[in-house]
C-alpha cells in the first residue's frame, strides 16, 4: 500500500511539473573558441559551467563539447591574455555556441590564468606548455629567436653542445623525438650545422614539449613530442609584421580572402650572409694569392611557411599547410699561373653542398555530432642532403697539355607519405576519448656516393657506392580515454598498437599508456604516469651537433626497433595566487634496440661495406633517470621559469667497450636553467637567461696509428688501389686508440648569460620595436671539445688544448615593425 501511494505521487509530480523531469535530461554545447580579433582558434582554452564546475578544453582546432543536465546554465570561457566570456542561458536541446575572446588591453592578465584549468587539474604529466610570446623575449644567438634553443632551457632537456639545435630529452637521442608541424613529422630541424632551428617564430601560434606520460594519439618516438602549430591567418583583418637583424630578415603577411570565411598566412626569413662572405672570401683569397687565385664561399637559408584554411559551414573546414627550406654551401676556387713562354698550371673547385625539408599537410575538419569531432589529414614531408664537388686540374708544359678532372656526388634522404584520421568523442562529462589511425609509407635512403675521375679524357674510375634505397610502412591504431572517476581523481588511459612492414618482415606492438591524478586539494595534486614506446628507424651519427651526414635508416630484420619503457611519479601545485606553477618529477626510463657505428667505423664506413648495416652494432641498452624541478609564470609583467635536473645516463652494447656500461656522451648531472623577462611598462622590456650544466663525457683518445685506404674499400680493390696511386682524394686515415674506456673523460662544467632589451613605440602606421641582446656576456671561454696537444702513442705529452666555439660576447641588434 505504502508502494502504491509513493508511485502516484511520483506520477503526480511528473505530469503536474514535466521539467522536474526534464531537468534530468543532458544536452550538449559545443563550438568553436576564436580570437576576435584575427578569427584564429584558440587551443587548450577552458570552457566551464559555473552551476556545477564541469568544464572542458579546446583541443587543438579550437573545438570544445560540454555534455550538462537541462538547466539554466552559466558559461564561463577564460584563456590568459584575453578577457573572459560569461554566457547564461537555458539549456533545453543540444545546442551550438562559439566564442569570440577579446585580447586584453590592461594587465589584468594574472586574473585570467587563476580562471584556466591549472596544473594540479591537468590529467597529464611531463607536458610543458610554452606560450610564444614568451619565446620571442628570450635572448638568442645574433638576434635570431628559436623555438629550438628555447625548449633547450625547460628541465629534463639538453642541447647537447654549444649553440647546437639537438634534443636530447630524458636521456634519449636527437632521433627519438618527435618534432610535428601541423601533424606532420619533420627529420632534420637545424640550420648552418645546428645552431638555428627551421621554425621561424613569426609562423607558429603554439608550443607543446611531452617528455613522458604521453597520451596513445601520439606514436613512433621513444623521448618526446614536440608539438607546433602554425599560424592560421587573420580572418578579419590584412595584417603586415616583419624584422631585419644581423644575419636575417623576416617578413610575414596574413588576412581575410573572404572575410570570416577564408584566410591565409605566409611567412618567410632568409639570411644575407652569402651577401656578406662572397665579397669578403673574394678579397681574402685574392689577397692571399698575390692575384693568381680567384674563388669566393657564401652561405645562406630560407624558410617559408604558408598555410590557407576554408571555413565551409559550421560543420566544415578545409587547413592547408605547407613549409619550404633549404640551406646552401657553396665554394668556387680558381687558380691560374702563367709564365711568359705560356707555360701554366690551372686548378679549379666547385662544391655545392645542400639539405633541406619539404612538408604538405592537407586537414579536414567535420563535425559529425555535438559529441563527435574528426579530423582527416594527408600528409607529406620529405628531407634531403645533397653534395656535389667538381675538381679541375689543367697544366701546360713545352707544348704538353694534361688535364685531370674528377667529381664527388653524395645524395641521402627520406620521405613519408601519410594518412591520418583522428576522432574525438564526449560521451559525456566524465569522459573525454579519443580514437584513430595512422598509415605511412616511409622511403629511406641511406646514401649514394658517387666518383668519377678522368685523366686526359680517359675515364679512370667511374663508380657509385649505392645503399639500396628502403621502402617500409607502418600502420597504427590508438584509443584513449580522459576519465575523471571521482571528486579529485582522474585518469587517461590509451593503447596504441603498431604494425611495421620492412623487408618482408614485420613488427608488431601493443604500447600501453597511463597517466593518473588526484587532488590532495585545490592547489596540490600527485600525478603518475606510464608509457611503453616503440620507434621503427635509428640515425647513424658521428657528432653531437646533428650535422646533415647524420643517415636516417630504418629498422630492418637484422637491425630490431627500438624499444623503450618509461615511468614518472611527480607532484604539481600552484601553492601561491601570483600565477606561479611548481612542478616536481621524479622519472626511470629504460631503452633497447640501439645502435651505434662499430668500433674503427664510420660514416664512410657504411658505404665501403656491402651494406650499411655491417657497419653498425645494434642491440644497445640505455638507462636514464632523474628528478626535474619547474617554476613557470607563464603571464605578467614578470614571466619566465626555472628548471633544475639532476639526471643519470648510461648505454651498453656487448660489442663495444667491452660489453661494458658507459656514460652517454650527454650524460649531465647538474642542469640549470633561469629564464626571467619582466616588462617595465609598455615601452621596455629586460630579459635575461642563465643556464648551467656539467660538462659532457667525452672519448679521449689516448693515441692514434694510420690505416691504409683499402682497409675502407675491402669490396672493391681496384678502386683501393686507384686511390692509393694517385693520393686523389684520399692517403690513410688515422684511427683513435682508446686504452681507457668509452667517455673516459669528463669536460669542464658549462655556463653562460644572455640579456636582451627591448623598446616598443607605437606609431601612426603600427608598431616598431628595436631589440638589442649580448650572447655570453661575461665571455665565458665554454669547452666545445678538447684535442690532445700530442696524439701519437710514443709521446709522453698529455696536455690538453680546450677548443671554445663562442670565448667571446657576441652582440645582436635587430629592428621589428608591425603594420596596423
Amino acid at each position: 500500500m505504502h508502494f502504491q501511494k509513493l508511485l502516484f505521487l511520483l506520477l503526480t509530480v511528473a505530469i503536474a511539473h514535466p521539467a522536474a523531469l526534464k531537468s534530468q535530461e543532458r544536452h550538449t554545447l559545443s563550438g568553436y573558441v576564436r580570437a576576435a580579433e584575427t578569427g584564429q582558434q584558440l587551443i587548450g582554452v577552458s570552457v566551464v559551467d559555473l552551476r556545477t564546475r564541469q568544464g572542458a578544453l579546446t583541443n587543438a582546432f579550437g573545438f570544445y563539447s560540454l555534455t550538462l543536465t537541462s538547466d539554466s546554465v552559466t558559461i564561463r570561457v577564460s584563456y590568459a591574455g584575453f578577457e573572459p566570456q560569461v554566457r547564461t542561458l537555458r539549456l533545453q536541446s543540444d545546442t551550438p555556441l562559439s566564442f569570440d575572446l577579446q585580447v586584453f588591453t590592461t594587465d589584468v592578465v594574472e586574473i585570467v590564468a587563476e580562471n584556466q584549468q591549472s596544473i594540479q587539474e591537468q590529467t597529464t604529466m611531463s607536458t610543458i606548455d610554452v606560450p610564444i610570446e614568451q619565446i620571442r623575449k628570450i635572448p638568442a644567438l645574433l638576434g635570431e629567436v628559436d623555438v629550438i634553443k628555447a625548449i633547450q632551457l625547460l628541465p629534463g632537456v639538453q642541447s647537447g653542445s654549444e649553440g647546437a639545435t639537438g634534443l636530447y630529452v630524458r636521456g634519449g637521442g636527437p632521433d627519438q623525438n618527435l618534432i610535428l608541424l601541423d601533424d606532420v613529422p619533420l627529420y632534420y630541424v637545424s640550420h648552418l650545422g645546428g645552431f638555428f632551428s627551421v621554425f621561424n617564430a613569426d609562423a607558429i601560434s603554439s608550443v607543446r614539449l611531452i617528455k613522458g606520460g604521453f597520451p596513445a594519439r601520439y606514436g613512433g618516438r621513444l623521448s618526446s613530442v614536440l608539438d607546433i602549430r602554425m599560424r592560421e591567418g587573420n580572418m578579419q583583418k590584412l595584417q603586415v609584421q616583419g624584422s631585419v637583424g644581423l644575419i636575417s630578415s623576416k617578413l610575414s603577411v596574413e588576412g581575410p580572402i573572404i572575410k570570416g570565411k577564408t584566410s591565409f598566412m605566409v611567412s618567410g626569413r632568409r639570411t644575407y650572409l652569402d651577401l656578406l662572405s662572397r665579397p669578403l672570401t673574394a678579397i681574402a683569397i685574392r689577397a692571399g694569392s698575390e692575384g693568381t687565385a680567384k674563388g669566393s664561399t657564401g652561405y645562406y637559408f630560407y624558410d617559408l611557411n604558408f598555410k590557407i584554411n576554408h571555413i565551409f559551414n559550421d560543420r566544415n573546414r578545409l587547413y592547408l599547410s605547407t613549409y619550404l627550406g633549404d640551406d646552401r654551401l657553396g665554394l668556387s676556387f680558381k687558380t691560374d699561373e702563367t709564365d711568359s713562354l705560356g707555360n701554366y698550371d690551372r686548378s679549379g673547385v666547385k662544391s655545392l653542398t645542400r639539405w633541406g625539408n619539404q612538408l604538405v599537410s592537407l586537414r579536414w575538419n567535420h563535425l559529425w555530432s555535438p559529441r563527435l569531432f574528426s579530423n582527416l589529414a594527408l600528409i607529406y614531408t620529405n628531407y634531403r642532403f645533397g653534395v656535389e664537388n667538381d675538381i679541375t686540374q689543367e697544366s701546360k708544359q713545352d707544348q704538353v697539355i694534361e688535364r685531370q678532372s674528377s667529381f664527388l656526388g653524395y645524395a641521402s634522404g627520406v620521405r613519408d607519405f601519410g594518412l591520418r584520421y583522428d576522432w574525438d568523442f564526449y560521451p559525456n562529462p566524465k569522459h573525454d576519448a579519443r580514437f584513430g589511425f595512422h598509415a605511412t609509407r616511409h622511403t629511406f635512403n641511406p646514401g649514394i656516393l658517387g666518383f668519377s675521375v678522368k685523366d686526359a679524357g680517359t675515364t679512370v674510375i667511374d663508380t657509385a657506392l649505392d645503399q639500396r634505397s628502403a621502402n617500409t610502412y607502418e600502420f597504427s591504431l590508438y584509443a584513449e580515454d580522459e576519465w575523471k572517476i571521482a571528486t579529485g581523481l582522474s585518469a587517461n588511459f590509451g593503447l596504441h598498437y603498431d604494425y611495421y612492414l620492412t623487408e618482408k618482415r614485420g613488427y608488431q606492438a601493443l604500447q600501453p599508456r597511463a597517466s593518473m591524478r588526484y587532488l590532495l586539494n585545490d592547489k596540490v595534486s600527485i600525478k603518475a604516469s606510464y608509457a611503453s614506446m616503440m620507434q621503427f628507424l635509428h640515425l647513424l651519427s658521428n657528432s653531437s651537433i646533428g650535422l646533415p651526414i647524420d643517415l636516417w635508416v630504418p629498422a630492418t630484420g637484422n637491425i630490431p626497433p627500438q624499444r623503450a619503457r618509461q615511468t614518472a611519479l611527480g607532484i604539481a601545485a600552484t601553492p601561491w595566487n601570483n600565477g606561479l606553477e611548481f612542478s616536481l618529477e621524479g622519472y626511470y626510463k629504460h631503452m633497447t634496440g640501439l645502435i651505434e657505428y662499430r668500433e674503427g667505423t664510420n660514416f664512410f664506413s657504411s658505404f665501403t661495406n656491402e651494406n650499411w648495416q655491417d657497419a653498425v652494432q645494434s642491440g644497445g641498452q640505455g638507462w636514464a633517470y632523474g628528478i626535474e624541478a619547474f617554476i613557470q609564470k607563464k603571464y605578467g609583467k614578470t614571466t619566465g621559469w626555472v628548471g633544475y635536473t639532476l639526471a643519470w645516463n648510461f648505454r651498453q652494447f656487448d660489442q663495444l667497450n667491452g660489453g661494458l656500461k658507459y656514460p652517454y656522451k650527454f650524460d649531465r648531472r647538474h642542469d640549470l636553467s633561469v629564464v626571467v623577462s619582466h616588462r617595465f611598462s609598455d615601452h621596455f622590456t629586460l630579459s635575461g637567461t642563465w643556464v648551467f650544466g656539467t660538462g659532457n663525457a667525452l672519448s679521449l683518445a689516448t693515441g692514434k696509428y694510420e690505416r691504409p685506404i683499402e682497409y675502407f674499400l675491402p669490396n672493391y680493390p681496384a678502386l683501393a688501389s686507384q686511390f692509393a696511386s694517385s693520393n686523389f682524394f684520399f692517403g690513410g686515415s688515422e684511427v683513435d686508440v682508446f686504452d681507457e674506456g668509452r667517455n673516459n673523460f669528463r669536460m669542464e662544467a658549462y655556463h653562460r648569460m644572455d640579456l636582451s632589451f627591448e623598446f616598443t613605440k607605437k606609431k601612426k602606421w603600427g608598431e616598431r620595436t628595436w631589440s638589442w641582446g649580448v650572447y655570453n656576456v661575461y665571455a665565458r671561454q665554454n669547452p666545445y671539445t678538447y684535442l690532445l696537444e700530442k696524439q701519437y702513442i710514443n709521446s709522453n705529452t698529455t696536455g690538453l688544448t680546450r677548443v671554445s666555439l663562442f670565448p667571446f660576447p657576441i652582440p645582436s641588434i635587430s629592428y621589428q615593425f608591425k603594420f596596423k
